[in-house]
């Protein structure tokens, strides 16, 4: 049962929210040399117990919606497919699903009596958009800019609760953490299309068309490594975050493949995989960027 339950959270995407929590960590020791521990520890369990709800409501969304049951799921696609096999009842997923947005909007509280009014109006935008997203958000088109916005603000969250201060080095960090888990959503939307668009969803992928689509993954990376080179150049940045240049080669090759198979589903699973570890390894040069200072 455990690992039923470790599926349907799909704790492989869940490390998108230890890197944006990371970031925001890195960027306080880059600046005061300092962390409080126990905050740390408490932001990065509010954290992924929001994450966690997000994608628990969206499995049930998807399912009672007939989504993932017609969608062809691959490992990086479809949902969990826990409610289609029949492991776990929907109300369970839903239940447990709102238990963790209620843990995460707890330990957000306590920041926000703690820390004020600037954490109140994180936690507000995170609850309700987290509520709202698989009913309302994807229905409109908006899940790419909820996602870029819910990392910036995992990122800003951070720091403020350890510094109770907002700077520029954050606000980049934050956009560039949010448009690398948004690329992950995007390239995963590829193999959901005929699905969503069958039952309402407006995503990217959707609105833009497959073919046009491949070519706007292009934008992603873009901004990443244009913001990295601003905030090196505004010294937002250490110059050791130029590391994530590594990542290059990597987001090339899954651009190319795409362009040529967005509607080969064997395919995708493959230029999906890529996508992913672009994103997580390009998330986590960049934490190692700002700590290579401290050696």
């Amino acid at each position: 049962m455990i690992v039923v339950w470790l599926r349907v959270i799909r704790i492989r995407f869940l490390l998108a929210s230890v890197i944006a929590v990371s970031i925001g960590l890195a960027i306080t020791w880059w600046h005061t040399n300092d962390i409080t521990i126990f905050d740390a520890i408490l932001t990065m369990c509010g954290v992924l117990a929001l994450h966690a709800s997000v994608d628990l409501l969206n499995d049930y969304s998807d399912f009672k919606r007939g989504i993932d049951t017609i969608t062809k799921r691959t490992k990086m696609s479809g949902g969990s497919g826990v409610l289609p096999e029949g492991l776990l009842k929907p109300t369970q997923v839903y239940a447990a699903g709102i238990t963790f947005l209620i843990i995460g909007a707890i330990i957000g509280i306590y920041f926000v009596i703690t820390d004020g009014i600037i954490i109140g109006l994180i936690l507000g935008f995170a609850i309700i958009s987290i509520y709202f997203y698989s009913s309302k958000i994807v229905d409109w088109g908006l899940a790419e800019v909820f996602v870029t916005i819910k990392g910036t603000m995992i990122v800003i969250g951070t720091y403020f609760v350890q510094t109770t201060q907002i700077t520029e080095s954050v606000v980049f960090g934050g956009i560039i953490a949010g448009v690398l888990s948004s690329l992950v959503l995007f390239i995963t939307s590829f193999p959901d299309h005929d699905a969503d668009k069958v039952n309402g969803r407006k995503t990217l992928v959707i609105n833009l068309g497959k073919q046009k689509a491949a070519n706007v993954l292009w934008v992603f990376p873009i901004i990443v490594y244009v913001l990295v080179i601003i905030a090196v150049i505004n010294q937002f940045f250490p110059i050791f975050c130029l590391i994530v240049f590594v990542t290059l080669p990597l987001i090339i090759k899954s651009g190319q493949k795409l362009k040529q198979n967005y509607d080969e589903l064997n395919k995708l699973v493959t230029i999906m995989s890529s996508t992913l570890l672009f994103s997580r390894i390009t998330g986590v040069l960049l934490v190692i960027g700002f700590l290579l200072t401290l050696i």
